[in-house]
């Protein structure tokens, strides 16, 4: 069973909120995030990478930087950026990307689940990443970053969520990249009841995405019960912020690899080494150009199109100029949640004994690519500062928690979810 409960929410006025909605924090290197923020005064940016706020000189961890962020926060509370609702609610956070929507819980999930692993993960973190989020959330006093949940479907939850959002909603703006943002509140006691006690009877809950924000507001929340040691549990630090997307209006998109160069091997010997346990065809030459393919008809998008991975157990690679189609030999593909992602077989059939690249979090030859970029930016980056690419087929969402509930984890960089929660729009205070 999960526990989750509704919460005073903080959120920007209506008339301003798609001002301050912004991407995740971790979507920028502290250069891009001075330019994101220029001329965006309410953008919720300035808050969530408060070094904007300073001479390029400041250490973005400094902690007059965190202290910066809850100033600037607290500043825009008492200008009337930012309201207090009186009472405790849920929301819907409901988003439109290329026709799509999904539609998710806002509600503040318990440390207590994450602990006991009703809460279930899918990837390591890193302590640095953590620690950046730990001091932000602790200084601050609030979550300000949601943590993206999934859950199997519950019909009674469903059913309010469709329900309420028949009803007018409190935001409803399209962002800078087309995304349609809407949002509900939900106060009806009844239907509050009905949402608590849907997921109390759920098997739990699946972090998505934010494994380091949920893992901060876990560690904020133990470093409070610490300075507390009477504690009862129901202090608004032992939650955290969270959106809970239902299984079925999900989607994961591919997560590609580039590779930096062929580990000594000619582009033939390389083909060789990967006939050992791929079908390899050669499809056709490059698509793109400028980043769009080269000739829109429909003779052309057909084939294009058939480039793209469609099953699992396929790979497609882009080396010399030209794409390739690789199908996996039977005998390397398993039953087992991790092995037989496509991620792994990539890993362990191809990164690993063909280019010596095993740590995929630190190895500097290998970089990643989100599906949201394209077949496209595979291409350019292999003219720029690679030399082979590999676009793969997407995990699915029941594979993530395939492995979740084994207790396993996923190779780094295995998901890559879209359309990205905005920061800014639900803050929880403790």
């Amino acid at each position: 069973m999960a526990k989750i409960k509704p919460f005073k929410c903080v959120r920007p006025r209506k008339d301003l909120a798609r001002d301050v909605a912004a991407l995740p924090y971790d979507v920028y290197n502290s250069e891009e995030a001075r330019d994101e923020v220029f001329g965006k005064p309410y953008s919720f940016l300035n808050i969530d990478r408060a070094e904007t706020q300073f001479d390029k000189s400041v250490n973005i961890y400094d902690k007059k930087v965190y202290e910066k962020a809850r100033d600037l926060f607290n500043e825009h509370v008492e200008k009337g950026v930012y309201l207090e609702d009186e009472d405790d609610a849920y929301y819907i956070y409901e988003l439109t990307m290329d026709g799509r929507s999904q539609s998710g819980i806002v509600a503040v999930a318990s440390v207590d689940d994450y602990l006991d692993g009703t809460i279930k993960k899918h990837e390591n973190t890193l302590a640095k990443k953590e620690q950046d989020r730990i001091n932000h959330v602790d200084t601050m006093s609030a979550q300000t970053g949601p943590i993206f949940l999934a859950y199997r479907d519950i019909e009674t939850v469903n059913k309010v969520v469709e329900k309420v959002k028949k009803e007018e909603p409190i935001y409803n703006f399209t962002s800078d990249d087309g995304i349609i943002h809407r949002a509900w509140k939900i106060s009806d006691k009844e239907d509050l009841g009905v949402i608590t006690e849907g997921f109390a009877e759920s098997d739990g809950l699946y972090i998505a995405d934010g494994h380091h924000r949920a893992a901060s507001a876990v560690k904020v929340a133990l470093k409070r019960r610490e300075a507390n040691p009477e504690f009862t549990g129901d202090e608004e630090f032992n939650y955290f912020l969270s959106v809970i997307f239902p299984e079925s209006e999900l989607m994961i998109m591919d997560y590609n690899r580039v590779v930096k160069d062929l580990n000594g091997l000619s582009e033939r010997e390389l083909i060789e080494k990967l006939k050992e346990n791929f079908d390899v065809k050669k499809t056709s030459y490059e698509f793109c150009e400028d980043g769009k393919v080269k000739i829109e008809d429909d003779k052309n998008s057909l084939k294009f199109a058939s480039i793209k991975p469609a099953n699992k157990g396929e790979v497609a690679m882009f080396l010399g100029n030209a794409w390739y189609k690789l199908i996996a030999h039977e005998n390397i593909k398993s039953d087992d949640p991790v092995k037989g992602l496509d991620v792994a077989i990539v890993s362990d059939y191809i990164l690993g004994p063909i280019f010596n690249i095993t740590d995929l979090k630190n190895d500097p030859r290998i970089d990643f690519v989100g599906g949201i970029r394209g077949l496209c930016e595979l291409e350019r980056r292999c003219k720029n500062d690679m030399r082979v690419a590999f676009a793969m087929y997407p995990t699915s969402i029941q594979e993530l928690f395939a492995v979740a509930d084994a207790g396993m984890l996923m190779p780094p960089k295995s998901t890559w979810f879209e359309p990205k929660l905005r920061s800014g729009l639900f803050i929880h205070r403790f």
